[in-house]
């Protein structure tokens, strides 16, 4: 502990596994691997197909490798301490050290709240005026919106560890996971925390709680719009180009509000569940992000499988 008058600051945290199942943390690695391994190839493997793929070069594919770009992130921020404690139990790690994770996994997070976002103006965009498609989102505008998502990001979130920092902390120095998260760091002091309830909870409604609520008003102008259309043919065709997208909204935002339902009114809960979500909402949707776009992607599909040939030739 780091003294000074009244002021006290934790050396180091102690992250948790998974509560009651220490005794079998080895075996439960061996899912755990399995799903980083996914997340890392599937990912790299979207990146690869769009970069050689000419016919891919479009805002839809731009935006899906933010969007692999982001998962690739999430997953080597949370990989060296989740796999660190499953393979040695190496629960320690510095204060510093954990308020930078921390920043970095609630950094990607809402950069990846951000890019569903823009996903959704492009399928509005695409299914309501295709003709002006290319015109309105040109590969500049979609560099500019990659930017603004980022610098949102950083900007918004800068705030967090000083608020961390200024707080004096007591008694226990366990956290919830095998990584950081600001609710689970917040609750450990022994300080008044209602700046960062207040301030965590308003960037929360104001940056991923708008996404989705235009992410949802974005799909009832895209249905209305599809309603329109002539033939029971177009109107499957064209909300079919949403179907890998929808699947990706509601992987991530299922677990992300359930986690910060726990954290903030779940004092009740088992500590099993809380744990379950966040690694659901952490590790499953980069792994999960890549299969889905490639089985509902005709065109990655496609350019995979000549990849796949060329590679046997």
């Amino acid at each position: 502990w780091e003294l000074n008058g009244s002021f006290y600051q934790p050396s180091a945290f102690l992250m948790m596994g998974i509560p009651g199942l220490e005794a079998l943390h080895h075996w439960i690695s061996i899912p755990f691997c399995a799903l980083y391994l996914i997340a890392l190839l599937g990912n790299c493997m979207i990146l690869f197909i769009i970069k050689k793929t000419q016919s891919l070069h479009e805002p839809m594919y731009y935006f899906l490798c933010m969007l692999a770009v982001t998962d690739l992130g999430l997953v080597l921020c949370t990989l060296p301490t989740t796999l660190g404690i499953f393979w040695f139990n190496m629960r320690r790690i510095g204060f510093d050290a954990c308020l930078t994770q921390m920043y970095f996994i609630h950094i990607l997070s809402f950069i990846e709240s951000s890019v569903l976002l823009a996903m959704a103006f492009d399928r509005f965009i695409a299914i309501s005026h295709p003709l002006r498609h290319p015109s309105i989102l040109t590969k500049t505008t979609v560099i500019k919106i990659g930017l603004a998502i980022i610098l949102r990001g950083m900007v918004s979130l800068l705030p967090i560890p000083f608020l961390l920092k200024r707080l004096t902390y007591c008694g226990k120095t366990e956290l919830s996971h095998s990584f950081c998260f600001h609710p689970d760091i917040m609750n450990l002091a022994c300080a008044d925390i209602k700046v960062n309830v207040f301030y965590g909870m308003i960037i929360l409604l104001s940056t991923v709680g708008m996404d989705f609520i235009f992410i949802v008003l974005s799909y009832i102008l895209i249905i209305k719009t599809v309603i329109s259309l002539a033939t029971k043919e177009e109107c499957l065709k064209a909300l079919n180009t949403c179907v890998s997208h929808i699947c990706a909204v509601l992987v991530f935002f299922i677990p992300m509000i359930g986690l910060s339902m726990i954290h903030r009114f779940g004092k009740n809960v088992p500590p099993l569940v809380n744990t379950l979500v966040a690694y659901t909402y952490l590790i499953i949707p980069p792994a999960l992000n890549p299969i889905i776009y490639s089985i509902k992607s005709s065109h990655i599909r496609e350019a995979l499988l000549r990849a796949l040939r060329r590679k046997s030739e």
